[in-house]
Formats: C-alpha cells, sequence, structure tokens
C-alpha cells in the first residue's frame, strides 16, 4: 500500500509554528509517508474570505484540487481548518448545480481544471485508517506510559458531521484512541470538543480567552499532564495565549500542549530538539523528564 500524499501543511505550520511543519517531516520519515508538498497552492480561504465570498474560496480549493489531481494522489493536511475548509469547498463543488463549471471557468486562466476527484485527509485520519493503531503501536520506541494527555479536537476536524465523517463530533475518539496506541492515558472532559476561541480573537478577546482558559482549566482539574491538539490554529490558542487566558480566568494553568505530530514524534523516539518542542511558550521541560526517563 503507497502512502503518498499531495501534502497541504497550511499556512500556520509554516509561519507561526514551524515546529508543526519540521515534526510532520520528521513523523513522515519514521512512518513511511511519502509527502509531495503542494507549494504553490493557495490559501484554503477559511475564516474571513469564506465569510464573505464561497465562490472565491471554492476557486481557491479548486486551484489546489486540481493539482494534486494532475498528481493522482490524495491531499493531506496537518492543519484541521485546512480540511475543515477543503472538505466544504468539495462538497459545495459537487453539490452546488453548476459551480464546478463556475470554477473551472476560473482556472482556465491558469492553464487548470479541476475534474472532481479530490480525496482530502488529515493526519490524524491517517494514522487511524491507513497506517493503523495496531502498526503505530508497534512503532512506538518511548512509551507515554504514566502521561495523562487532555485531546482537544477542535470544531473544523469534527463539523459538519455529514462532511468530515470521521467522528461523533458529540463524543469524538479517534484521537483518543491514537494516544492509547501510544502509551499515554486519554484524559476525558466536556471542552475537548469544544471551539478553542480563536475564530473570535479579535471581535471580542475576553470571551476567546475565558474559553480557552476554561478549556485548559477543566483539563487541569482532570489531572491533564499536557494537551495535544491535530490543529494549529487551535493551537496558537492553547499555547500562546495561555499565559492571558490563565489571567482573564483568575487561576494558574501551565499546560504544556503539543502538535500530534508533536506527540507522535515522541513516541517514536524522535529527540525533543528536532521536534521543535523548545519552541512553545508553556515549557515542556517537566513532561520531557517523564516521557525520557525510561530511555
Amino acid at each position: 500500500m503507497s502512502l503518498r500524499y499531495a501534502y497541504y501543511p497550511g499556512c500556520v505550520a509554516k509561519g507561526n509554528c514551524p515546529e508543526l511543519y519540521q515534526s510532520m517531516a520528521l513523523v513522515a520519515g519514521r512512518l513511511g509517508i511519502d509527502l509531495v508538498e503542494l507549494k504553490k497552492a493557495p490559501c484554503t480561504g477559511a475564516g474571513v474570505a469564506a465569510s464573505q465570498d464561497l465562490l472565491l474560496v471554492d476557486t481557491y480549493n479548486a486551484l489546489t484540487f486540481s493539482m494534486a489531481e494532475e498528481m493522482g494522489l490524495p491531499i493531506l493536511t496537518i492543519c484541521s481548518t485546512c480540511v475543515g475548509s477543503m472538505r466544504q469547498a468539495e462538497a459545495r463543488i459537487k453539490e452546488t448545480p453548476g459551480r464546478l463549471d463556475q470554477v473551472n471557468r476560473v482556472l482556465r486562466d491558469q492553464g487548470r481544471r479541476y475534474g472532481g476527484s479530490a480525496q482530502i485527509t488529515h493526519f490524524l485520519w491517517v494514522l487511524l485508517r491507513e497506517i493503523g493503531l495496531e502498526r503505530l503501536q508497534r512503532e512506538v520506541r518511548r512509551p507515554l506510559a504514566g502521561l495523562r494527555i487532555a485531546p482537544f479536537y477542535g470544531c473544523y476536524i469534527l463539523r459538519p458531521a455529514g462532511i468530515m465523517g470521521v467522528d461523533d463530533p458529540d463524543h469524538p475518539t479517534s484521537l483518543d484512541r491514537v494516544i492509547r496506541a501510544l502509551g499515554g492515558e486519554p484524559v476525558e472532559y466536556t471542552g475537548k470538543s469544544r471551539c478553542c476561541g480563536f475564530p473570535i480573537l479579535l471581535e471580542n478577546e475576553a470571551a476567546s480567552l475565558a474559553m480557552t482558559g476554561n478549556h485548559l482549566a477543566e483539563a487541569v482539574d482532570r489531572g491533564a499532564d499536557l494537551m495535544v491538539t491535530p490543529c494549529p490554529l487551535c493551537h496558537m490558542n492553547l499555547d500562546l495565549q495561555q499565559s492571558r487566558a490563565a489571567r482573564q480566568i483568575g487561576r494558574p494553568l501551565d499546560l504544556p500542549v503539543l502538535h500530534l505530530p508533536q506527540l507522535v514524534g515522541l513516541a517514536l523516539g524522535i529527540p525533543p530538539k528536532p521536534l521543535g518542542l523548545s519552541r512553545h511558550l508553556v515549557s515542556v521541560r517537566g513532561l520531557l523528564k517523564r516521557a525520557t526517563r525510561r530511555e
């Protein structure tokens, strides 16, 4: 079985969270995943663009889809927001009468055409469906035994359920199962499938930080040693804004937050430094001492 993908890392992994980009490259090498990066692909248009002009967003995504289609490869991303935006665009292009013709009229000026056969997946789903949890467990060299890990799914990888179609949006289990395969203990808490607050940070900072702080506080109160997320935008709020979120809710937090490829890489035995674990604002030093003491 070939695990070769047209790779769409997304803008955050190439900008504010380069540790996500570098850790994914290392993990892909260990798991035999061949990533052919779509270096000329545009933004998915999530957020502001999607609220203003869905045809523009669909055309952007159709351009990316056409690139992957030309390569004969499914698209893989490490960003939940990107996978959500792309899957919703793909559904609109298929289901809206005349939409495929509309986007192709624009793509014609770029010398491109989309045939409608895009397949879009996320690294989390590849672990579950393509690698498989049994093989992932066999690849573990540094079991995360003794670590209580809070999964944070966020919004886009779960909703709308009819389009995402991988997990129950209210009671998701996919990330929990990966944590168990890596030897960790998933922490159950209600905030794991809710919004991190990032989408409203610029509109209502206090509400955004309160949402972030409350999710982190609930995970801490349930005994979490760390949190992991498949979404870099969630990571930015949960880690980058954590000190401000703590002030907003009036209590200390100090909960390390890892990207999913970092957690996988740690369990596979990849050293912490190349995984970019020193880049987080909330220190992971205590976590690393516990995770590496069995080596």
